[in-house]
């Protein structure tokens, strides 16, 4: 009687997990295929981001998709000017860049760019010479989820002659620092807990020797923890040797905050 119960009950669960395989389960969606760049905005890249040009092939394929989800889902629009190709695929760079290492990341505190022909105002204005001197902003209260942009300051941070700078990068990496809610130099979605501390006192010791004219590190990044934050990250992407090689811990942290290690091997 007891192996006649036994089989009863086994029959009874194969029939519900055939049940269930053939009729409750539902089918996994299909993922959304990656979308593609055209083959212009490709040469594009090639000829002007020199990260993008080192990556292997998986890895260009990898830059493009996300180059392409950036740009389907931030506007681009220009003041003063008309937005072109090259605009668009420098703006998606300085975003993608810092991000490369993160394979879901999306801005989603980031609706638009807008772009100005050159350096502007705390008035947005950007003709006359009368305190001309912002080349990009993340904006705040009713210009929360925009972002400015000299397209002139863009341009040069993807040049040969950039050097340590890069002001589309400077300008993304405040948004990555802003998506915790605070604009503080500590980018809590990219760096454990553990390294918070030490990150602190490397930043405030680096500040130190900026302010005291013993670093090569820009003068801009001791003007509080989130510009130190944002001018180092232009240095770690623009020159990870040199940075490697000048300040190693340096670089081992936000290599650590990037999931990235620029520098060659």
């Amino acid at each position: 009687m007891n192996t006649f119960i036994l089989i009863a009950v086994a029959i009874v669960f194969l029939l519900w997990v055939l049940g269930y395989f053939l009729f409750l389960r539902k089918p996994k969606a299909v993922a959304k295929a990656d979308k593609n760049i055209t083959e212009s905005l490709k040469q594009l890249l090639l000829d002007n981001v020199s990260f993008y040009e080192a990556l292997n092939s998986a890895d260009k394929l990898r830059f493009e998709h996300k180059i392409a989800a950036f740009l389907e889902e931030v506007h681009i629009e220009g003041v003063g000017l008309k937005i072109e190709d090259l605009d668009r695929v420098l703006v998606a760079s300085s975003a993608v860049i810092p991000v490369f290492g993160f394979d879901e990341w999306k801005y989603n505190n980031l609706t638009n760019v807008i772009l100005y022909p050159d350096t502007f105002n705390n008035d947005f204005q950007f003709e006359g010479d009368e305190n001309r001197n912002i080349m990009g902003m993340v904006g705040s209260g009713y210009m929360n989820g925009q972002m400015l942009l000299s397209r002139a300051a863009l341009i040069r941070g993807f040049s040969k002659s950039s050097g340590k700078h890069n002001t589309g990068i400077h300008e993304f990496v405040h948004l990555l620092d802003e998506s915790d809610g605070a604009s503080d130099g500590v980018p809590e979605n990219f760096l454990p807990h553990e390294y918070a501390t030490p990150w602190l006192k490397m930043m405030h010791q680096e500040i130190d020797r900026i302010e005291r004219g013993k670093s090569d590190i820009d003068a801009y990044a001791a003007t509080n923890e989130a510009e130190f934050l944002a001018v180092v990250s232009e240095y770690f992407f623009e020159k990870p040797d040199q940075l490697k090689d000048k300040h190693p811990e340096l670089y081992a942290q936000l290599s650590r905050m990037f999931a990235q290690n620029p520098a060659a091997e």
